[in-house]
């Protein structure tokens, strides 16, 4: 069972409302052998909302705040939770997740400085996924 993020398979869940298709991401959806999942939207964020990224704090410690400088960390921390307790009660081993989202992006990921810059780093989602020894893919990797 595959984990994927809900916005690749026509959710209109992705921070500023579009519907995007990943048409073989779709069929796995659509045969029952993946789940679609948005981490912002189970930790109850709306559609659209504000574009977020991750930034480190005066003290090093990872932040997700919007482009009003809004801090949303505890709610990406929970939508990470959320869908960690998901993949395990479905028994997902690994996840296709969204390219350089701050809850999903593996391996890059937007800078904080919301200019379009990217630099090396991971979602939160995908952080604690890895942590709990689920791989993790990019739409791009898949």
């Amino acid at each position: 069972m595959y984990i994927i993020s809900a916005c690749l398979v026509g959710v209109r869940c992705r921070y500023n409302g579009v519907i995007t298709i990943n048409e073989k991401l779709l069929k796995l959806v659509q045969a029952g052998k993946a789940l679609a999942i948005c981490p912002e939207q189970l930790a109850g964020l709306s559609t659209p909302r504000l574009p977020c990224e991750i930034i480190k704090n005066k003290n090093g410690i990872l932040r997700v705040v919007n482009s009003q400088k809004e801090d949303l960390t505890k709610e990406f921390q929970l939508g990470a939770q959320k869908t960690l307790q998901i993949a395990q009660i479905v028994g997902a081993n690994t996840a296709i997740l969204k390219a350089r989202s701050p809850s999903c992006g593996k391996g890059q990921i937007y800078s904080g400085n919301f200019n379009g810059e990217l630099i090396a780093g991971d979602g939160f989602t995908t952080l604690l996924l890895q942590k709990n020894g689920i791989k993790v893919y990019t739409e791009e990797e898949f």
